[in-house]
C-alpha cells in the first residue's frame, strides 16, 4: 500500500506539502495541490478517500454521539444507525458521552476535527456548549431520542405518552393505587417528559403522585437501586415502581430482591425502554417499548437529506406497552382490588 512518502515522490513535493494538502491547509499553491491530489488518486493512497473528500468537500462519514453505550437501548440504536448509514454509502464514528456534557463536547470537537459530514446526537443533560455551537453554526445535525428545546434541528424520537397512559390503565385495572416513579435527569427532555406523562395519566384516574413517590435517578442502574431502597423504607411504600429507563429498572429489581421481596406479590415493577433481558427475568418485566430500529434508520435518512441539501423534517413514532407478569395478573387483582403490599423490615 502506498504511503505518504510515495505520494510526495510522485507529486514532486515534500512530505510536509502532502500533509498540508491532505489537511486542507491554505498555504499550498494550486499547482502543488493539483499534483498531490493526482498522485493520491494514482497511487490509491488511503483507498482514494482523502482525495475524494477534498474534491467533494465530503468524507461520507457521520458522527453518532450516544448518551450511554452500556444502555441496551442505545446499543440497538447505534446498530440501526450504522446499518442504515452503510446502506446509504456512509460510515459512522461513534462516541459515548456516558451521560457527561464534558465528554459530549469532547466528542463533538473530535468529530468536527475529522471533518464528518453531519452529527447524530442524543443530547445529555440538556446539551453542551460545543454541541449547541455546532448545531447553530449550520453543521448538519439531527437529534435522536432526546432533543434540546430552542435548537432548530430535526428531531427523531418516540412519543411515549399514550403508552404511559396504557401502563397506568393496566396498573389501575390490577388494583394498584400507590404508584411511584424513578425519574431520569430533569435536564433531559426524556427525563422530564416521562414524569409529566406519568403524573398526567395518574390524574385521569384521580390519583396523585406524591413528592415522596418521585425518586430522582440518572438513567444508571445504581440510581435505580438507591431510589427503590428509599421507596421501600417509606412508612407506606408504593405498590408499583415505574422506572423511566431499563437500567434503572434493573437497579430497582436488585433492590427488591435484596429485601427478599418478590414480583408481583410484594411489589410491582414496570419500565420504560423494553430490552431482551426483561423476558428472561422471573417474572418477565412489563415495559414500554420504543421502535428503536426505525428511530435509528429515520435519523440517518433525515441527516443524509440535510447533508445532500434536501429538506428534512422531524419524525415522531409511537411507543407501545408490552404487558408481562411483573405487575400481577388481572384475575388476582380483581379478587383483591385494594390488597396492601407486605413490607419487609429495613
Amino acid at each position: 500500500m502506498a504511503g505518504i512518502k510515495d505520494v510526495a515522490a510522485a507529486a514532486g513535493v515534500s512530505v510536509a506539502t502532502v500533509s498540508r494538502v491532505l489537511n486542507a491547509h491554505p498555504s499550498v499553491s494550486a499547482d502543488a495541490h493539483a499534483r498531490v491530489l493526482a498522485a493520491v488518486d494514482r497511487l490509491g493512497y488511503r483507498p482514494n478517500a482523502v482525495a475524494r473528500s477534498l474534491r467533494t468537500a465530503q468524507t461520507r462519514t457521520l458522527g453518532l454521539i450516544i448518551s450511554d453505550v452500556m444502555n441496551p437501548y442505545f446499543t440497538e440504536l447505534a446498530r440501526s444507525v450504522e446499518e442504515q448509514a452503510r446502506a446509504l454509502g456512509y460510515s459512522v464514528i461513534i462516541g459515548n458521552a456516558d451521560e457527561s456534557p464534558r465528554l459530549q463536547d469532547d466528542h463533538v470537537r473530535t468529530l468536527l476535527d475529522r471533518r464528518i459530514d453531519g452529527l447524530l446526537v442524543s443530547p445529555t443533560d440538556g446539551g453542551s456548549p460545543q454541541l449547541l455551537d455546532a448545531a447553530r453554526a449550520g453543521t448538519p445535525t439531527v437529534f435522536v431520542d432526546r432533543w434540546i428545546p430552542g435548537v432548530d434541528v430535526p428531531v427523531v424520537r418516540a412519543d411515549g405518552r399514550a403508552a404511559v397512559r396504557d401502563l397506568v390503565a393496566h396498573l389501575h385495572g390490577l388494583g394498584h393505587r400507590r404508584l411511584a416513579i424513578i425519574a431520569g435527569p430533569a435536564a433531559t427532555t426524556t427525563g422530564s417528559e416521562r414524569v409529566d406523562a406519568f403524573r398526567a395519566a395518574l390524574g385521569e384516574y384521580g390519583l396523585e403522585l406524591p413528592e415522596e413517590y418521585v425518586g430522582q435517578g440518572d438513567f444508571q442502574a445504581e440510581s435505580g437501586r438507591r431510589v427503590t431502597e428509599a421507596f421501600l423504607a417509606l412508612p407506606e411504600p408504593p405498590e408499583v415502581v415505574f422506572a423511566a429507563d431499563n437500567l434503572m429498572a434493573l437497579g430497582a429489581l436488585d433492590a427488591i430482591r435484596a429485601r427478599g421481596l418478590h414480583l408481583p406479590d410484594d411489589i410491582a415493577l414496570a419500565a420504560f425502554d423494553d430490552i431482551p433481558w426483561f423476558v428472561h427475568t422471573d417474572p418477565p418485566v412489563t415495559a414500554i417499548a420504543q421502535p428503536t430500529g426505525e428511530l435509528g434508520r429515520a435519523a440517518v435518512r433525515a441527516l443524509a437529506a440535510l447533508i445532500e441539501g434536501r429538506p428534512a423534517r422531524s419524525v415522531t413514532l409511537p411507543a407501545r406497552l408490552v404487558v408481562r407478569r411483573s405487575c400481577g395478573a388481572p384475575a388476582t387483582a380483581a379478587a383483591h382490588p385494594s390488597r396492601p403490599r407486605p413490607r419487609s423490615n429495613p
